[in-house]
């Protein structure tokens, strides 16, 4: 009789084992994090950046919808906060970006907003050089592991992933990983994403809808537009360049 129940506990932890490690499929609502305070004070120091910082929290949330298949992906805009906080240029960066991902294709559709001009990058997906590291945390009941990367020549990203999920995408434009992406920090934007729910029902059709709207550009054209453009706004032109490359 116990060998009968070993037996069976075995086989139930082995397929529980095997259906988690073919998790193609389902949804995720990210959490993004940024902590304005520290952006304030990288523009410039002033009694007026001290009013600013007394009269906002130190971080503003918002929430993106994330459907995933094993063809593709898509990462839009989710529910709203209670209370959203407006910044300067009408939005916090990069909280409209709509990303949609063909693994098929090997192809990106985004549409990213810079202030009040709306860009349609199209590109190939991003190939990153991920550095794998030992380090464990779990997300959303998932155990992740870590992976650092490097945008823009020297931005670094922090990456946490789970090859429970064998979908290789995640927030923004990133992917590339052996696994789902469920966590994102970037140091220098001060921002985080963090899931903070996965749901395993298959995606309909309709919630990948192709992002369409704004000027048809390259990543590197964009890039040039936005340097040209705040060329006058020293460090805060790198930081508008980085926002649209994530």
């Amino acid at each position: 009789m116990k060998s009968i129940i070993t037996i069976t506990v075995s086989c139930l932890l082995l397929s529980a084992s095997v259906s988690a490690q073919f998790t193609t499929q389902g949804y995720i609502e990210f959490e993004r994090k940024v902590n304005v305070h520290r952006q304030f004070d990288d523009m410039q120091q002033g009694p007026w950046i001290e009013r600013m910082k007394s009269q906002i929290p130190k971080f503003v949330s918002s929430y993106f919808d994330y459907y995933f298949t094993s063809e593709k992906t898509i990462y839009k805009p989710g529910r709203e906060t209670e209370n959203p906080i407006k910044m300067f240029g009408g939005g916090s960066p990069a909280s409209k970006n709509s990303v949609l991902t063909n693994f098929l294709t090997d192809s990106v559709i985004a549409e990213k907003q810079v202030f009040e001009q709306g860009f349609l990058v199209q590109a190939p997906i991003r190939k990153m050089k991920w550095k794998l590291d030992s380090e464990v945390r779990t997300i959303a009941g998932y155990t992740c592991r870590k992976a650092l990367g490097i945008i823009c020549d020297s931005v670094y990203v922090v990456a946490f992933y789970t090859e429970d999920i064998q979908t290789t995408g995640g927030p923004e434009m990133f992917a590339g990983l052996p696994g789902m992406i469920l966590e994102i920090a970037v140091p220098r934007l001060y921002s985080t994403w963090v899931a903070t729910k996965v749901q395993l029902q298959a995606p309909k059709e309709t919630d990948f809808v192709k992002p369409q709207k704004g000027k048809k550009v390259s990543p590197e054209e964009l890039q040039k537009t936005i340097f040209s453009s705040m060329k006058d706004w020293g460090n805060f032109a790198s930081r508008n360049v980085w926002w649209v490359t994530i």
